[in-house]
């Protein structure tokens, strides 16, 4: 083990120059339309500190994801305003996505992801996107903006298919136009597995993956800025997330939301473990 706290799992050069690796991790630390608890800023550096202190085998799936090499880039900074924001992220993924990296972009808060889903739509036509979230993220607009972290998946819909998982809370607004048969609420599957190759069904054959951190529930995930009752576990995602890299291409992936918490190292870590996961099971077998 290293601690090289500024590479995502604290991982040495030979694994972690951009020339070698095919996979990318591109920081945005923008909270700039958060409605409640602030902080997703300081989400990314977290989730990379707390990665520096994750083992590189994967015992469930028996690799060592780490040597396809995984690149930290510069984070994604400046006094944006959403839709500069969003330019810049757009930019910044497209660039990667040109060299043929995959790319895990980590938030900040979800509107970071409008920008990386823009860039993927235009490398992956036909794709869709999963996302994991307490909510819906329908808005058309929030606070005078159509790029608000409330709007994200409004924006996703233009473009690309969609399917919502865990949603727990949405404002009726949200419902005008809703495909409640590609939303899966969080009371209706709590208790079941059915709903994963449901979930799956309904996925074109290239995936995008967008993850709010309070899709999980709060007792084990309590540091996000929006947190609510009712949410999923650690082996609930697991195993979608195995199903889905298993049955359909992944081609990118976010994770956002994250809010540290003072002396609270689980979440942080909790974080860092689940996009090692996603990667383990996405790169297993596979040379895409």
């Amino acid at each position: 083990m290293t601690a090289n706290i500024r590479n995502f799992g604290g991982l040495p050069p030979q694994y972690s120059q951009l020339a070698d690796s095919r996979i990318v991790v591109a920081s945005v630390p923008y909270d700039g339309t958060s409605t409640w608890v602030k902080g997703a800023d300081k989400g990314p550096e977290a989730i990379i500190r707390a990665s520096a202190n994750m083992e590189w085998y994967d015992i469930e799936t028996d690799s060592q994801v780490y040597l396809h090499g995984i690149c930290t880039d510069e984070p994604v900074t400046g006094d944006f305003s959403p839709d500069q924001m969003v330019e810049a992220v757009r930019g910044r993924v497209q660039g990667h996505l040109a060299n043929g990296k995959f790319v895990v972009l980590l938030g900040g808060e979800h509107s970071v992801s409008i920008g990386a889903i823009q860039a993927h739509v235009h490398q992956f036509p036909g794709m869709s996107v999963l996302q994991l979230d307490a909510h819906s993220d329908l808005r058309n607009e929030y606070e005078r903006s159509r790029n608000n972290h409330a709007c994200v998946m409004a924006r996703a819909r233009e473009l690309c298919p969609i399917v919502q998982v865990g949603i727990r809370s949405m404002d009726i607004s949200e419902t005008q136009g809703l495909r409640r048969d590609r939303v899966f609420f969080a009371e209706h599957i709590h208790d079941s597995t059915a709903w994963i190759d449901q979930v799956v069904g309904k996925l074109t054959e290239q995936v995008y993956i967008t993850i709010d951190l309070d899709v999980f529930d709060p007792s084990i995930m309590p540091s996000t800025g929006t947190p609510e009752p009712g949410g999923l576990l650690w082996y609930d995602v697991l195993a979608l997330m195995k199903a889905v890299c298993s049955r359909r291409n992944v081609v990118g992936l976010d994770v956002v939301e994250m809010c540290p918490v003072a002396n609270q190292w689980a979440p942080d870590f909790l974080a860092a473990k689940l996009i090692y996961k996603i990667l383990s099971y996405r790169f297993l077998g596979d040379d895409r």
